[in-house]
């Protein structure tokens, strides 16, 4: 398997044909004091749009991921894009970090740094790591996977390929959060002899699809309720993108607008921001997310992945990670019990986080790499 360097180049036509859609926006109305309880606001959208529109520098921020070492590979005859970033200290550990939906690669953007160089940072060069984000297939810079049945199961298994075959690496860390989590645990599943642990910063939705509701505790109970509860209020999406994300690609596929209007809406309320974004996230960083997602075309097999995932569960009954595994809880991101994640994880690093919500390497970077740092300094 050859690996060839990689850098984002995108064409000129594809953003100048972006800014011609942004101007012809035909935008819908609004009740009155809507704020954001209807989806995405209005006023804060069309701001949003006006700066991609007249400010924004893709340019800028290319240059700026290009500083990045990346790469392409192809395993299994799919084209796979990664960062692989060497650690600055004496013996870095590999460490393979794994985005989610409606995130990306560069969710780890502002950690990768942080974690090959800790120096720089107010750290200690020992705790360095070899870093190595991928795109998930159907994501980004990754080739699309257009045959039916393709679930993290399958990533997880690039994954341990990547690593062992084509990097070379015997032994290694793995991390994430949202889709990163079960592929982390598969990885780990997978490949028990070289995953060392894995740091996560939820559970997975797939993690309570198989519990027997007459073995559940008052506070499972208690927790998957509100679980429940949110669902309704914000499950939406994933029951469309669940069942005919076909049908929803082809507006957001065609839109640069309305693909903004359903990505930032999620990190409106996954994030702990107070009721304004730009607490957490500048309007740079939002539509870098969104513009990997425009620039690739990849929406449509990005949200694919949850009608697969959804008719073929890739994490069965009765499966327990017995590596060591680290929980970093964030509190807008309702984190479940202690006990309920000890039925399929072997948990030896619990750190409920003073603040922060679903991604917590672009919201609380810091707070990340402190608990990424202290969980693997043992393990090394």
């Amino acid at each position: 398997m050859t690996i060839q360097p990689f850098k984002i180049a995108i064409p000129q036509p594809t953003l100048d044909d972006l800014r011609e859609r942004l101007a012809r926006t035909r935008w819908p109305d609004e009740v009155e004091g809507a704020g954001w309880s209807y989806g995405t606001n209005l006023d804060y959208l069309k701001s949003l749009v006006a700066y991609w529109q007249h400010e924004y520098d893709w340019r800028k921020q290319e240059a700026a991921l290009n500083r990045f070492t990346q790469f392409r590979t192809e395993i299994d005859g799919l084209g796979i894009h990664f960062i692989h970033e060497r650690g600055k200290g004496p013996k870095p550990l590999p460490i393979i970090l794994t985005h989610g939906w409606p995130d990306s690669f560069y969710r780890m953007h502002k950690i990768i740094p942080m974690l090959t160089d800790p120096e720089s940072f107010g750290g200690n060069a020992a705790d360095s790591f070899d870093v190595i984000v991928p795109s998930i297939p159907g994501f980004g810079f990754s080739d699309p996977v257009r045959k039916p049945g393709w679930t993290v199961k399958q990533t997880a298994e690039l994954w341990a390929t990547l690593m062992r075959d084509v990097l070379g690496y015997q032994r290694y860390a793995a991390a994430g959060g949202d889709g990163g989590s079960p592929i982390s645990q598969l990885l780990a599943l997978s490949s028990p002899t070289s995953v060392i642990g894995i740091h996560l910063t939820d559970i997975g939705f797939q993690a309570t699809m198989n519990l027997d509701p007459a073995s559940l505790t008052p506070i499972e109970q208690e927790y998957l309720g509100a679980m429940q509860q949110r669902f309704f209020q914000e499950g939406g999406y994933v029951m469309i993108q669940s069942t005919k994300p076909q049908t929803l690609a082809y507006g957001l596929n065609d839109s640069p607008v309305g693909l903004a209007a359903w990505i930032i809406e999620k990190f409106y309320g996954w994030s702990d921001i107070d009721g304004a974004l730009e607490h957490a996230y500048t309007k740079d960083e939002l539509l870098t997310n969104i513009m990997i997602y425009w620039v690739t075309q990849t929406i449509n097999p990005s949200i694919r992945s949850y009608y697969e995932e959804s008719h073929a569960p890739s994490l069965q009954a009765g499966q327990r990670v017995e590596v060591p595994v680290a929980m970093a809880l964030f509190p807008k991101d309702t984190p479940a019990p202690r006990a309920l994640a000890e039925r399929t994880l072997r948990i030896e690093r619990w750190t409920e986080m003073p603040r922060g919500g679903h991604f917590p390497a672009l919201e609380e970077p810091e707070l990340l790499v402190e608990d990424l740092r202290a969980f693997y300094s043992s393990l090394r």
